[in-house]
């Protein structure tokens, strides 16, 4: 087919192989055999195993290169036809046209015209000097062209641009118009500025009309004068015919410009076109000539430089064990020209162009053109990535045929270039070859796959879009017939050599013991022809009469010291020199091109001598024969062909001599491993078996060999084709083993034989060591009777019960053993007592896990039928000590039970917790839940009653005495620890144990010793922190004895309060703080605000008042409940010690209360409170009996008086929060206007009736019980004193801010109430009731409501300071406030006098008060 035809044919496909793992290991080994079919096609593709996949090397951020443009069409005819003019003249451009196979009738020819007289005439008017001025022109030397080797691979001129990338528009300079006139280098003339041009390179100016040829208008872009191009070009020359690209790229850079450019020329993805396509369009353009389409091809960059793209072991960088894997590989491309049947690694001159790789980065048409490998040596391809390359290849049988169509085709480039094809400058379309004649395979290469090239075989090819390549020469010891070939060929063409051939073939030669053994035959043979040579050609040299000799070191010289002049040949082995021409000579073959001097003058160089070069050969000749030596003897012995056997030693002799030679892995050397590795088998196996016997019963087993076996294994040892002294003990073992066989068989014809006999006769079978078929009868009779045995043994009446594993096991043995009626039926008596004693053990499961308990009669029932199956039956066990244990229980029940005192409430627990899991049921249990139960209940409610809300206390540390009150620290560190929830002991302070708790006596002894300690550690703490800096002091500093709050920190400064008790300083808004005008019930008679004694202004800090401390009443009915309970509980002793020591201090508060002094200051005090109660004139003030203080009401007046009479007429009842709302500002400010005018005491207390009055208080301060006569004693001893009046201001401001945050709170529950009634019953949804806590579903509206107050707390973010405790915590606020006092008798608290009522506000329904 024609290249002007639209359609391109591809060639046929290469052949393609796939290795498996094992071929793939040896890569030359496995070039070599494919080449016989291989390289009929000159290139092939190699498909690696799919494991096989190398990393990518290279580090692609610092990988920079330089691309070289390659077009895609020229021209190259016109000089045939004469040249331009010629052409021009007689008007031939058409038959040009013609000759280039372009259709006619297209104006082809003036598109010819056009080309070559835009391009190429200008180019040969430069060549011929024509258009120069002043410039010496001289022919262009091309002979230094080929002293630099330039690897295969040097792309074609193929290379489109995209003009975003690269613009190869010419833009010219014009002058200025303010520039001076320059004058045109042609004519000298000035005129005509307009068409004057500036050259960009010397800045000489030129007219457009007079330069050779001239112009028709200014050239656009950078112009440069005909000197300017000819200095340029004088330059060494790159490769001919690619230019090198202006930009530099990275690899992302450059795939980005390569993928844009094919995705734009064919207008879809660069993965979606096809191959076909793209290969149809390549050759159309390379054959177009109105289309100039020019890509880039980043080719021949030196892997040393940048780095290969396959792993390198080096000292750069630590490679990872995969890594290393491939870095050592054979098809590793820095690994193959180097491996030992390599012919590369045995140059020492630098050739790196031919045993280092080289790199290729590819894009879409990129090229490179036909040629062959230098030296026609191998080439091996690697395609890393990226889009397929596509390949064309001949075989080396057709190169010469390639070469002639070429030549015929384009004679003129070949007269004037004969070596053009190694130029790789040369691309024909493969259908205009195969029109010639010229067989062409193809194939594409894709990524991951290896193609190869053979000696000789021209290639070709272009890249498919964007990849990267890598490619390397190698060289065989088949190749060394064609690199010989290849040196006359050069020598031919004149051409330069990479290195020299007979260097090679002589440096193998030196070192024979060191090459392969195909790798020395073939040397023997290159070397024997190079030495017959060498023989004609000095002897020629003789009879020309040169006779003066001298010896050179060839290889020490440059390659350019000793070329032929003529040739270009390097020399080795000789040369031919001239005394007189020293920097010349030439080789034996051109002995008259060296000069015209007499012979006389000219010397022959030689390296080695005729004597010497005989003596190589000889060595290498012993080297290659010596394999057919060894493989003779390797034969003989093998067939023993002498009729010996020879020995080990002699055979492992051969072989050590194979590998000490480096034979090759042939078949025989594989024979000869073979042989000897079954002769060692053979020797180690017989030893074995004599070893065995030696061993006896102690022999290992699983090793025994049969009979047959045995038997084999003597034909072995007698077949190999070595002598063994083994094979004597072998069959005098053989012998033995047969005898033994007769005597089994004996035995066994005579059964039933006596078990001793055979077990004796099986004994001695095991210790021949061989399996013989009697000895399996033999030990099947011997396990029946010991089976039999065991069966006896074990349903024997006397024998130990056996488990139902046991059972199982036998039954699981039985069905192994031989047959016989004795087994059967014991097989059957096995498995009827198994079935029984399963069903009898299932029963006994089930009353072990069922839920409903039996009671103890049936469970004993059970027990006692299973007693009879002679079977050890684990559940049945299980239950039998289930039962034990529950009688244990009861028994352990009645004694409790029955004991002299009540059981202790942890030793029932104990009792019900170990009855709940005993599988048994048991009707004293639930009585001991009942009690249990109610003991529960009872602390419960003694709980509630006691202890406070989230109460960091127990119930029993509550009612026991606090130890340890002396020492401030530790009770502090004790609280804190509580309130963490770190502490959880009740009673160690008292030294109570456990065992200690269950005896009444040890706890009341405790409890008094407890009482003592706890008086005494308070008064000490007293001492202590009255000591202590107070905190309302101006100079108040910080030491180790300041007070410390509940809170951690000191308090200092206005809102401090000190604790009655204690005497310890706390915030006021750290801890609860008495209510001045709270009472828990009215009193009919209102009390007047100015009888401030009885103003609840006592304060406990929350480490004095541990709980509530309910009234005494309440106590008493916790005790007549305790009295009906079965049970004893440390709480209720505790509750018991309690309530006396309150009773026996109520009694002697009451004697105290009823002494004469006490009984007067009483009087006095109820006196002066009627006459509060009295009503006064309003312009009289009242007045105050005389008492040694002043007055309590100093400056006071009538006009006060109202003030209070509106107070009390206008305030409400403390009912409830809303009602209280209107009144509460009110009455704290009138409280506050009189604080400056309150003074006392208003009774005289002597010292006699204060101190035990003041002990008294001190111990009923200490009592967790509500007492009246606590109060009243309080009252007593704050009249007999002056008024706290900062303590009076700090609660009054303490209850403001509570009753501000109070309000706030109040008013936004208002809102949220309002905001749930206008949703109209939201809340009724019973999801959202269902996701409630059922504390608030459970407890109704006051629940609601405590929960609508804690939101309501969230949302305002806690205004206000944190609500005291409930005034109940109080023991200022308790219910039992103190009666109207004359005569009137406290109820159930005894007939002693009380003080009148505290103050409070009345209700709206009260008549209104009287002004005072």
């Amino acid at each position: 087919m024609e290249p002007g035809s639209d359609d391109f044919l591809p060639p046929p496909e290469c052949p393609v192989f796939e290795p498996s793992w094992a071929e793939f290991r040896d890569p030359l080994g496995y070039i070599a055999k494919i080449r016989p079919i291989a390289e009929k096609s000159g290139i092939c593709k190699i498909r690696p195993p799919a494991d096989w996949q190398p990393p990518f090397a290279v580090e692609v951020d610092n990988f920079r290169f330089t691309p070289r443009i390659q077009r895609l069409n020229e021209l190259e005819i016109v000089v045939e036809e004469g040249g331009y003019e010629a052409i021009c003249k007689d008007r031939r451009w058409a038959r040009v046209a013609q000759r280039l196979n372009y259709p006619p009738g297209k104006n082809i020819g003036s598109l010819l015209r056009s080309h070559y007289e835009r391009i190429v005439y200008p180019y040969e008017m430069y060549q011929s000097g024509a258009n120069l001025v002043q410039c010496n022109t001289r022919p262009f030397d091309n002979e230094e062209k080929d002293k630099e080797y330039k690897p295969h691979s040097i792309p074609l001129r193929q290379s489109v641009q995209p003009s975003k990338f690269n613009s190869y528009g010419r833009r010219a300079k014009r002058l200025q118009p303010d520039i001076e006139s320059y004058v045109c280098r042609m004519c000298s003339r000035g005129d005509e500025d307009d068409k004057l041009l500036l050259c960009d390179g010397c800045d000489d100016n030129y007219h457009i009309f007079c330069l050779l040829p001239p112009l028709p208008e200014i050239p656009k872009g950078v112009w440069r004068c005909p000197k300017c191009v000819m200095a340029e070009c004088k330059r060494p020359p790159e490769a001919f015919g690619f230019e090198q690209a202006t930009r530099e790229y990275t690899l992302q850079s450059f795939g980005e410009m390569a993928d844009s450019f094919k995705a734009d020329y064919f207008n879809m993805p660069v993965h979606m076109v096809p191959t076909e396509l793209v290969e149809k369009e390549f050759w159309r353009l390379v054959n177009s000539i109105e289309e100039d389409v020019t890509v880039e091809y980043g080719a021949d960059i030196h892997s040393k430089e940048f780095g290969s793209g396959f792993p390198v072991s080096d000292s750069k960088r630590h490679l990872t064990p995969e890594e290393e894997e491939y870095a050592t590989s054979g098809w590793n491309l820095n690994v193959m020209p180097v491996l030992e049947q390599s012919v590369l690694c045995h140059i020492n001159a630098d050739i790196s162009g031919m045993k280092v790789p080289w790199l290729y980065v590819g894009m879409v048409f990129s090229a490179f053109c036909w040629h062959i490998e230098d030296h026609w040596s191998y080439s091996i391809n690697y395609l890393h990535w990226g889009e397929p390359k596509t390949w064309y290849g001949v075989p080396s049988l057709a190169a010469e045929h390639l070469e002639e169509v070429m030549k015929k085709l384009t004679p003129e480039l070949f007269d004037s270039q004969p070596d053009l094809l190694h130029q790789l400058v040369t691309l024909m379309n493969p259908n205009t070859l195969m029109s010639h004649g010229v067989p062409v395979v193809r194939t594409n290469q894709c990524a991951g796959e290896f193609v190869i090239t053979f000696p000789r075989a021209y290639h070709s090819g272009f890249n498919q879009g964007y990849n990267f390549a890598e490619a390397v020469n190698f060289c065989t010891a088949d190749w060394l017939p064609a690199g010989r070939q290849c040196i006359e060929h050069y020598r031919r063409l004149r051409r330069y050599c990479v290195f020299s051939h007979e260097e090679l073939i002589c440096k193998m030669a030196a070192c024979p013991e060191k090459l392969d053994l195909n790798l020395a035959a073939a040397v023997h043979k290159e070397m024997f022809i190079m030495v017959q040579e060498e023989r004609r050609l000095r002897k020629a040299l003789l009879e020309k009469g040169i006779t003066e000799a001298e010896r050179e070191a060839f290889e020490l010289l440059p390659d350019d010291e000793r070329q032929c002049i003529k040739c270009k040949t390097t020399c080795f082995l000789s040369a031919l020199a001239c005394y007189d021409c020293p920097d010349g000579l030439v080789c034996l073959s051109h002995i008259n091109d060296l000069c015209k001097c007499s012979s006389s003058r000219q010397y022959l160089r030689y390296r080695y001598t005729l004597d010497e070069l005989p003596a190589m050969l000889h060595k290498l000749k012993v080297r290659a024969e010596s394999f057919d030596t060894w493989a003779n003897k390797v034969r003989v012995a093998l067939e023993v062909e002498d009729g010996r056997k020879r020995s080990l030693e002699e055979l492992r002799a051969l072989e050590s001599e194979a590998r000490e030679r480096r034979f090759p892995n042939s078949e025989l050397l594989q024979r000869l491993k073979n042989c000897l590795s079954e002769a060692e088998a053979c020797v180690s196996r017989a030893l074995g078996l004599v070893s065995g016997q030696e061993a006896g019963p102690h022999r290992m087993t699983g090793l025994q060999m049969t009979l047959a076996e045995l038997r084999a294994f003597l034909d072995q040892m007698n077949n190999l084709p070595c002598a063994m002294h083994q094979i004597g003990d072998v069959k005098g073992i053989l012998e033995q083993v047969e005898a033994y066989q007769a005597e089994a068989c004996e035995a066994l014809a005579s059964l039933p034989s006596s078990p001793g006999l055979l077990q004796s006769l099986l004994e001695r079978g095991r210790q021949l060591g061989v399996e013989v078929p009697e000895a399996q009868q033999l030990q099947r009779q011997v396990e029946q009777a010991q089976w039999l045995d065991e069966v006896k043994r074990t349903l024997a009446p006397s024998a130990r019960r056996g488990t139902l594993a046991v059972m199982r096991g036998l039954l699981v043995a039985g069905a192994s053993v031989a047959p016989s009626p004795a087994v059967d039926k014991a097989q059957a008596e096995l498995q009827e007592l198994l079935t029984i004693a399963e069903r009898w053990e299932e029963k006994a499961h089930l009353c072990l896990e069922a839920r409903q308990k039996h009671p103890p009669a049936t469970l004993e029932a059970i027990i006692h039928e299973a007693e009879n199956i002679p079977v050890h039956l684990p559940n049945i066990q299980a239950l039998k000590e289930a039962l034990a244990k529950a009688r244990a229980w009861i028994a352990d029940v009645d004694e409790i039970q029955n004991g002299d005192h009540y059981p202790c409430l942890d030793d029932l627990e104990g009792l019900v917790a170990v009855g709940r899991d005993l599988p048994v049921g048991l009707e004293e249990l639930r009585q001991l839940e009942l009690q249990v139960l109610t003991a529960h209940s009872w602390r419960e409610k003694a709980s509630k009653t006691f202890l406070k809300k989230n109460s960091c206390y127990t119930l029993l540390e509550v009612l026991c005495p606090c130890a340890d009150a002396g020492s401030d620290s530790t009770k502090r560190s004790r609280w804190m620890e509580k309130e963490l929830g770190l502490y959880k002991s009740d009673t160690e302070l008292l030294g109570l144990s456990a065992q200690d708790l269950r005896d009444p006596g040890s706890v009341i002894v405790a409890f008094k010793e407890g009482e003592q300690k706890e008086k005494e550690g308070i008064l000490q703490l007293r001492r202590t922190n009255s000591t202590k800096p107070s905190p309302l002091a101006s100079s108040t500093t910080a030491s180790s004895a300041t007070s410390i709050c509940v809170c951690g920190q000191v308090p200092a400064g206005v809102g401090a309060l000190q604790c009655d008790l204690c005497q310890d300083w706390f915030h006021g808004r750290c801890v609860s703080v008495p209510r001045l005008l709270s009472s828990p019930r009215p009193s009919p008679t209102p009390s007047p605000l100015l009888a401030w004694w009885e103003w609840d202004t006592k304060f406990l800090c929350p480490l004095c008042m541990r709980s509530r401390r309910p009234r005494l009443e309440t106590i008493l009915a916790l005790l007549v409940a305790l009295q009906r309970l079965p049970v004893r509980l440390p709480e209720g002793e505790a509750l018991q010690c309690l309530t006396e020591r309150a009773i026996s201090w109520q009694g002697r508060a009451r004697q105290a209360l009823a002494s004469e002094d006490v009984t007067a200051l009483l009087g006095r005090l109820a006196e002066l409170r009627q006459r509060l109660q009295a009503e006064p004139r309003p312009e009289e003030p009242p007045t105050y009996p005389s008492a040694p203080a002043s007055d309590p009401l100093r400056e006071g007046s009538g006009k006060d008086m109202p003030k209070v009479q509106g107070l009390l007429e206008n305030g409400d009842s403390m009912t409830s929060p809303e009602k209280v709302a209107p009144g509460e500002g009110s009455d704290l400010e009138l409280l506050s206007s009189l604080l400056p005018r309150l003074t006392g005491p208003v009774l005289e207390l002597p010292e006699a009736t204060r101190a035990p009055l003041e002990e008294l208080m001190l111990e009923g301060d200490l009592l967790e019980v509500t007492l009246d006569e606590n109060q009243s004693i309080w009252q007593l001893l704050q009249a007999g004193q002056p008024p706290d009046v900062e303590r009076i201001r700090t609660l009054l401001e303490l209850e403001k801010a509570e009753r501000h945050g109070s309000r706030a709170r109040g008013r936004a529950l208002e809102r949220r109430r309002r905001r749930k009634a206008d949703r109209g019953g939201e809340g009724d949804d019973p999801a959202r009731e269902e996701l409630e806590p059922k504390r608030v579903r459970s407890s109704g509206p006051e629940a609601e409501e405590a929960q609508e107050e804690e939101e309501l707390e969230e949302e305002t973010g806690g205004e206000g300071p944190p609500p005291p405790l409930p005034t109940t915590d109080s023991p200022s606020t308790q219910e039992n406030g103190l009666e109207p006092a004359l005569g009137a008798s406290s109820g159930s608290s005894g007939p002693f006098p009380t003080l009148t009522p505290r103050l409070h506000v009345p209700c709206p329904q009260q008549p209104p008060q009287q002004q005072l």
